[in-house]
């Protein structure tokens, strides 16, 4: 079970950001998905759907009566992870959880709510990400930056709640030993909405501390 975690984990971040991966390999990273064919994004996310899909069989996840099987909905979940804008950025975040409850409804609901909650913590990665490379241009220095920083880790919650209606690219389930339902959802947000609410709770939270850098990233990054 621990290798698979560790597998899907890997499959769903494959071309998100992380904070060891410098900006510039990632963009690098990204401009090479962007170059690609439509048939090559295609038949790269059909591969790593099949691959995903089987370890999930494996492993006793299956969906419920009337869903799209699970390879379909893997291969949804990678071409909308495959997409960038013209600033290389995701066109969705994705989020993902898994809960266990004593019926399917139960776990369903609570597994959305963990997912937003993972879905905010990659939006504070993106932005993170983004005060980064700011830096690496010399417009805001180390010490404003770590500012920033702290602003966007301490906004987590306001960013879930700010969270509006989101997409879900897969909802498959098993049934445990003790007879429990487990329920792994991954969902999709899109990125332009994401970064609105960041932006908002930044600032907001810059405000409060009384730090007048909201005005230098106003003029710095249009927020």
């Amino acid at each position: 079970m621990k290798n698979f975690i560790l597998l899907l984990t890997a499959f769903l971040f494959a071309s998100g950001i992380t904070y060891s991966q410098s900006v510039k390999d990632l963009k690098k990273e990204r401009e090479a998905i962007a170059k690609m064919s439509k048939s090559a994004l295609n038949d790269k996310a059909t591969k790593a759907a099949r691959k995903e899909a089987k370890q999930l069989k494996k492993s006793g996840w299956t969906t419920v009566p009337g869903a799209l099987p699970i390879e379909k909905q893997l291969d949804k979940s990678y071409l909308m992870q495959y997409e960038y804008d013209e600033n290389m950025l995701p066109k969705y975040i994705m989020g993902e959880a898994m809960s266990i409850g004593s019926n399917y409804d139960a776990a369903k609901m609570q597994a959305l709510e963990l997912a937003k909650q993972n879905l905010a913590g990659q939006i504070q990665t993106e932005v993170t990400a983004l005060i980064e490379n700011t830096v690496a241009n010399e417009q805001l220095s180390q010490e404003q930056a770590e500012s920033v920083t702290r602003s966007i880790m301490a906004s987590k919650n306001f960013i879930s709640q700010s969270i509006g209606r989101t997409i879900t690219v897969m909802e498959v389930y098993r049934t445990l030993s003790n007879k429990n339902k487990e329920v792994l959802i991954r969902i999709a947000y899109n990125s332009d909405m994401a970064m609105k609410a960041a932006k908002k709770a930044v600032k907001e939270d810059l405000e409060k501390r009384g730090d007048d850098l909201h005005n230098k990233l106003d003029e710095l990054l249009g927020w």
